[in-house]
């Protein structure tokens, strides 16, 4: 089966390289259409294509500082031309089924979705339920009705999509699998008293609540550190006074920066937890990652964030945006041997069970259905 497959503003690399890899070890002809990815280097495609045909210029030259405004200015002079390369390229690859990862604005690619809905099987993976953008809800109603399916990560997001109108035949779920190529065969138990909070650094990811928790843990674990890395697209400086009023500026060790995929194995290994204390998201790769790694974690109770903790029993789930729950579930862990390796041995049983090549073949169903 050729498979198009799209994410135009590159937001998912590791996904969309896994999921396409898996798909050409199944025998499918894959093709990748994205943009070059502003932050680093992207995996060498394994068994498929990946052709950088979206925002090729502005991507390219302001590689140094990705987040400049001046990107956002050559993004927008390159948009028009750059929609229209891309469904060419569509046309041109005469694909059985068009799988759209991402969209960078609904308000603005829904202009050149609309020439493709009708014309191939057309399926939508929902990372994000609903835009963050207000703006961009109406044009994000018109996709999820030109979806002949529409893939969710958890039952939560399934449902609020029938809310929103989507019916049920045409949501499929398909749990996020999880990141282990660095992985060793089996990791380490954990050990220690290392809480590593991981990725992009925005306020709805709750850093500041986890700032918050670090006292009351560090009283019933006097050795509690806390290493916080990642690239901070929100300001850290008032986390960083808090951090100081707080007493716990030592106990914070600071990796800022975008993180290399040869950084990523070395932080998952000495870290005894990670911690995702958002007050929103509907998935997260951080905790595919976490999970990959076999690394326990404490999450809070949103999205799909809850589903593999209950379902493996890697770790705890709290309220979001409740440091005292937050920090009773990481001092548990940290405390109680037997229940550490608990969560431990449920990571282990997540990283067996979501696997990419089972991801694939669920999304080779949902192609089989929607081309007949």
């Amino acid at each position: 089966m050729r498979v198009a497959l799209l994410d135009p503003p590159s937001f998912t690399v590791p996904y969309d390289h896994e999921l396409a890899s898996a798909l050409a070890r199944r025998g499918h002809d894959v093709t990748l259409l994205a943009s070059p990815f502003a932050f680093g280097n992207v995996p060498e495609p394994a068994g498929y294509r990946r052709e950088e045909v979206f925002l090729p210029l502005s991507s390219r030259l302001v590689r140094r500082a990705p987040r400049s405004r001046l990107r956002h200015l050559l993004k927008g002079l390159e948009y028009a031309p750059s929609a229209a390369r891309l469904v060419r390229r569509v046309r041109a690859l005469r694909p059985d089924v068009v799988h759209v990862q991402w969209l960078g604005a609904a308000r603005l690619d829904i202009h050149w979705l609309r020439r493709l809905v009708g014309r191939y099987p057309l399926v939508l993976t929902a990372h994000d339920v609903v835009p963050r953008q207000e703006r961009n809800m109406q044009a994000w109603g018109e996709v999820l009705a030109g979806a002949d399916r529409v893939v969710v990560h958890s039952n939560r997001a399934r449902e609020r999509l029938v809310a929103l109108g989507v019916a049920p035949e045409r949501l499929v779920r398909i749990p996020h699998a999880v990141f282990d190529a660095a992985a060793p065969e089996r990791p380490e138990r954990p050990s220690g008293a290392t809480l590593l909070f991981f990725g992009l650094i925005r306020e709805y990811k709750g850093l500041a609540e986890l700032i918050e928790a670090l006292p009351a843990i560090a009283r019933r674990i006097p050795g509690a550190r806390l290493v916080v890395a990642g690239d901070p697209v929100d300001p850290v400086e008032p986390l960083r006074r808090r951090a100081s009023e707080l007493g716990v500026v030592d106990r914070i060790d600071w990796r800022l920066g975008f993180l290399a995929d040869e950084e990523i194995a070395p932080l998952m290994r000495d870290s005894t937890l990670v911690v995702l204390p958002y007050r929103q998201i509907d998935s997260s790769g951080v905790l595919a990652t976490a999970l990959g790694h076999g690394r326990p974690v404490v999450v809070s109770d949103v999205g799909a964030l809850p589903d593999p903790v209950h379902d493996f029993g890697a770790g705890r789930v709290v309220p979001p945006n409740d440091p005292g729950s937050l920090a009773e579930a990481c001092a548990e862990l940290l405390a109680d041997g037997t229940a550490l390796d608990r969560a431990f041995e449920g990571a282990q049983a997540a990283r067996r069970t979501l696997t990419w090549e089972a991801a694939a073949a669920e999304h080779e169903r949902v192609y089989e259905e929607v081309a007949r």
